[in-house]
């Protein structure tokens, strides 16, 4: 695989695994405190949000740009939590917005000596 092309699967990768941690760190509260779930899920919670916080030390540079990136992935990965997660059926203005941010994403990890160098 081309040295660019891994670089772009890596950054997505990261990105995505990176929103998955943060949504966690957020949806365990949300069970707590609105669905009376148990206190125990305030360990998981911290857990996330500390891995959340370790994998932003290791995305690409810690810029405006990177966070733009990210927050597409971001908004992506939150679409399909809804989906499967919370099995709540997606729009088609839903679709078409998840199609924008991540078009938009893309644009910026690839745009000529952008992220991925």
């Amino acid at each position: 695989m081309d040295i660019q092309i891994t670089k772009v699967v890596t950054t997505f990768f990261l990105f995505l695994i990176t929103a998955v941690a943060e949504i966690l760190g957020c949806y365990f509260p949300y069970l707590i405190l609105n669905q009376g779930k148990s206190q125990w899920l305030w360990v998981p919670t911290v857990l996330s949000l500390a891995v959340f916080v370790w994998l932003l030390t290791l995305h690409p540079a810690a810029s405006g740009r990177i966070y733009a990136a990210y927050g597409g992935i971001y908004i992506f990965t939150a679409l399909m939590w809804l989906k499967f997660v919370d099995q709540v059926s997606l729009t088609r203005w839903d679709l078409m917005g998840g199609a924008v941010v991540l078009i938009g994403a893309a644009l910026i990890i690839l745009q000529p000596h952008g992220l991925i160098r």
